[in-house]
């Protein structure tokens, strides 16, 4: 996904979660999990982040360890359509890219 997708995503309410390429694959199953079935929620790996995981809502982001972190469940259901969304309500679908199963 390009940044300026997942970026106007987070504009419209979106938890964008970015792990490192070398997470291991249980914990990326995990944050699948984590992301399974919510329209707000972006998951991608990315390269050069300052931590395994990253949680990044519009002008908000958690650092995390790992993908088991109860902070990141917190952290979506807090931030996804939160009180910081610039441009609440609008939709979040019609992107790019392939989802994950």
């Amino acid at each position: 996904m390009a940044n300026e997708n997942a970026v106007h995503s987070m504009e419209h309410g979106a938890v964008w979660i970015t792990y490192q390429p070398t997470l291991p694959t249980a914990d990326v199953t995990t944050l699948q999990h984590a992301a399974a079935g919510k329209s707000y929620v972006i998951l991608s790996p990315y390269s050069g982040i300052p931590a395994p995981v990253v949680a990044s809502a519009w002008g908000v982001q958690l650092r995390l360890t790992g993908a088991s972190d109860p902070k990141l469940a917190q952290f979506i259901s807090y931030y996804q359509q939160g009180p910081q969304t610039p441009e609440a309500g609008s939709p979040c679908s019609g992107g790019t890219g392939t989802p994950q199963p």
